[in-house]
């Protein structure tokens, strides 16, 4: 027995067997990211909406795992999809907006499961810097073999650049392109042998809205029901805002959420029919709240843009057969930011080291995980207060090349900023902040005279009306402590002291 495990020890050694490579790439889980774009919590049928069909993600809801107290870190798109990318808050890295991109010394899940073997695909929407290819935030800088990405978002017929190359227009519904796409990778990928880590992030239902006709024809009735209302939004001809009847606006946005909800239908029969399914894990998610065109049957208060529920709460459901194997639904709060650190664990990848504000998920799986025990912080930077304006990158690089409809001044594509941050003033603790903390959601919005502060009792108070703050003081005091301890290490970051 003592010669076999000499000889074991002798093989490990000799074929530099770690124990960060001891889980075989045969037996890790495929990992597939799917994101809509501006997706609200109450748009899905399972989540009670009056209108919307979503069938596919009902049905994930319902055999997997669904998180019904799921928020994004930010209440707009590059935010949150940093988050995603690197388990931290967007303020560590400048990131505050969207079309600022993230900074290419940030380290990234993608980057950490291709050191793991995976072969890793980005789809659709990026909007963390151009995806060109001398762009240092394209996809493939941060860690992904091959993409078919969009600088922002897009409608039908979009124009895609594959692989940082000169962007194409590709005739089709685009959350059916960027699935057939995926599709063709995960197909590459099983034939090499590899797990495959997959992003595909969706262009819909980002306005402006547009839909095929067999999705239009769902929401017929849905006009009548809302044109005594309009919205200013964009418009499909030319590219500026335009006023529309609501109901028309509705039954164009219920259409393309209607068509993302099929192409996921159609990814996970690809799953099933090349016997990948099992293994493979389906985490789909928003990137912020419902906009003020949407938000019509929402129990939250707030929308796209604030910090209220109405803002940062979105679907959360993830499907794994093989290590989900019962429904359930958990009430614990969580965050974008603790995609990385779940699938870390889950593929026993070491952890960045570096302050992170995500934690690992796992223990939801086994019901052992019954309360965070964290706060989740949300901060939106006063970048008007901000006057710190060198530049992290050259400017050259960030200039985007996908085309959209929306147009931005005078140009129909994006460009990006990110700023050096080397000193930290007064002024960089403002913005509108939250700290949730188990039952307490403290909120802080304004700034000087004007700043206004809430405490709300959660999950009880859901429109967020009744604030406790002045009968719960301590309770105030104590989550302020703990949020400017967070801001200064927040702010430690941003000043790019974690690169050093």
């Amino acid at each position: 027995m003592q010669r076999h495990i000499l000889a074991l020890i002798f093989l490990v050694v000799l074929l530099g067997i770690t124990p960060n490579s001891a889980l075989a790439e045969e037996s890790l889980p495929n990992i597939i990211l799917l994101m809509g774009d501006d997706h609200g919590w109450d748009e899905t049928g399972y989540n009670g909406h009056p209108h919307l069909k979503t069938p596919v993600l009902d049905e994930m809801a319902a055999q997997g795992l669904r998180l019904d107290r799921f928020y994004s870190a930010h209440s707009s798109c590059s935010p949150t999809r940093g988050s995603v990318m690197t388990g931290r808050h967007p303020n560590r890295y400048g990131t505050f907006t969207p079309n600022r991109s993230i900074r290419p010394e940030e380290i990234t899940i993608a980057q950490l499961l291709k050191q793991r073997g995976y072969v890793c695909g980005h789809f659709g929407k990026w909007h963390l810097g151009p995806v060109k290819s001398d762009s240092p935030t394209s996809p493939g800088n941060l860690g992904f073999d091959q993409w078919l990405s969009h600088d922002n978002f897009f409608e039908l017929n979009p124009v895609l650049s594959k692989n940082g190359g000169t962007p194409k227009a590709i005739s089709g519904e685009s959350s059916e392109i960027i699935v057939a796409a995926a599709n063709r990778f995960i197909a590459r990928a099983k034939r090499q042998g590899k797990p495959f880590f997959v992003v595909i992030w969706f262009g819909s239902p980002h306005e402006p809205y547009s839909g095929l006709p067999e999705d239009l024809k769902r929401y017929d009735d849905v006009p009548e029901l809302y044109n005594d209302k309009t919205f200013r939004l964009t418009s499909n001809e030319t590219g500026r805002p335009t006023t529309r009847p609501l109901g028309d606006i509705l039954r164009e946005r219920f259409a393309e959420i209607t068509a993302m909800d099929r192409s996921i239908g159609t990814l996970r029969d690809y799953l099933e029919a090349k016997n990948l399914r099992t293994n493979t894990l389906l985490w789909y998610c928003g990137d912020n709240g419902t906009p003020g065109d949407g938000i019509i049957t929402s129990p939250f208060r707030g929308h796209k843009g604030q910090v209220y529920d109405g803002g940062i709460r979105v679907p959360g459901v993830i499907e794994w057969p093989a290590g989900i194997t019962k429904a359930q639904i958990s009430q614990v709060n969580s965050v974008t930011s603790d995609i990385l650190p779940t699938l870390c664990e889950l593929t026993q990848t070491a952890l960045p080291n570096r302050p992170l504000d995500g934690i690992s998920l796992t223990r939801l799986w086994d019901g052992t995980l019954t309360q965070r025990p964290t706060p989740i912080y949300f901060w939106q930077f006063n970048t008007n207060a901000d006057q710190q304006r060198e530049p992290w990158i050259q400017q050259q690089l960030q200039i985007g090349t996908t085309p959209l409809v929306k147009m931005m001044g005078d140009i129909y594509t994006r460009n990006f900023i990110n700023h050096q941050h080397p000193n930290i003033v007064e002024s960089d603790f403002t913005g509108d902040r939250v700290v949730l903390l188990q039952n307490y959601k403290l909120v802080i919005t304004g700034n000087g005279d004007k700043q206004k502060t809430e405490l709300f009792r959660v999950p009880d108070d859901v429109a967020e009306e009744e604030n406790i703050a002045r009968e719960q003081t301590d309770v105030v005091q104590s989550m302020s402590t703990k949020l400017l301890r967070w801001q200064q290490s927040v702010l430690k970051s941003l000043s790019g002291q974690d690169y050093r």
